[in-house]
């Protein structure tokens, strides 16, 4: 133990100097610390002001309670046709508007050359459905007469399969059904996906919101796959389950990849959907020359 004290007695005292060589990587250390700290709270502090408010809220979640403002006046709505129940939208004194019908067998026999020759500029026709009870795959009756005397009296013409898919495999099913179907026809206008809730005991009404956005999103791949492209048809109802309308001017149209919309609303003067859509469905009891039967009615935006 002595000679150990007297080898630590025995050593000179540091001088100034190497009090700072000693020092000197200590400050080093503390300095790298601190620099990485402010790095940190810069880092943080440009994250904050891409996505957060001055309140420190997600931008994100902001724009999702932004109220929503459509494009179109629909003030500037007007009722014409013999009847007064063909919509017309107007700007600045322009039609920006369109008349069309989309129809399946129910609709019986039609004469396509009359129902052009009464302002119908563009026609859905059904292809297929899933049955809403039992799930079975059929072609309607019609569609390619429909098909093909819409297109030969010069309407532009686009297709709807009516949906009652529960999964992600049934709505691929239903689309391969629908191109096979089509065989490689040409269309002007797409292809809509109809997945609608049934009023009593429909097969996919309990399907929840985020299972009916992948089916959805399913069908519409698998059809695009094939060349067409395609929207997302619905009413309010459908379209809330879809996400629409629910997050201010964004909503469900970033679900679905901003795919259009087709938005069914009958029986008021101007449509009240929260979202934007390229088509709205407003009657299922118009009257059309050719058509023995009441035919659903759409105005299509054309600007």
């Amino acid at each position: 133990m002595n000679s150990k004290r007297r080898n630590v007695s025995s050593r000179k005292p540091p001088t100034s100097r190497n009090h700072a060589r000693q020092a000197r990587p200590h400050l080093i250390a503390l300095g790298a610390v601190v620099l990485a700290a402010l790095a940190m709270v810069l880092v943080a502090g440009m994250s904050c002001v891409r996505s957060c408010g001055r309140d420190g809220a997600s931008v994100d979640d902001a724009l999702r309670t932004q109220p929503y403002v459509s494009p179109y006046d629909w003030s500037q709505i007007a009722w014409e046709g013999a009847s007064g129940d063909r919509a017309v939208l107007y700007r600045g004194g322009a039609i920006i508007s369109d008349t069309g019908i989309d129809v399946s067998e129910f609709n019986g026999n039609i004469n396509w050359d009359a129902v052009a020759a009464d302002g119908v500029s563009f026609a859905f026709v059904r292809v297929g459905n899933r049955g809403y009870t039992e799930g079975a795959l059929s072609a309607d009756a019609r569609y390619e007469q429909n098909l093909d005397g819409a297109a030969a009296a010069g309407l532009q013409v686009g297709a709807y399969f009516f949906s009652q898919a529960t999964t992600i495999e049934e709505a691929r099913e239903e689309a391969d059904f629908l191109v096979q179907l089509l065989n490689s026809r040409t269309l002007d206008l797409p292809v809509a996906f109809d997945h609608e809730t049934i009023v009593g005991a429909g097969r996919a009404n309990d399907v929840n919101g985020d299972t009916l956005v992948a089916i959805a999103e399913a069908f519409c791949e698998r059809v695009e796959k094939a060349g067409y492209h395609t929207l997302i048809y619905g009413n309010a109802h459908d379209m809330q389950r879809l996400g629409y309308g629910l997050g201010g001017a964004a909503g469900g149209r970033e679900v679905l990849q901003g795919r259009p919309t087709w938005f069914a609303e009958y029986g008021v003067a101007q449509p009240t959907a929260r979202f934007d859509f390229t088509i709205w469905q407003y009657s299922n009891t118009g009257t059309v020359a050719g058509i023995d039967t009441a035919v659903d009615m759409n105005l299509r935006l054309l600007q």
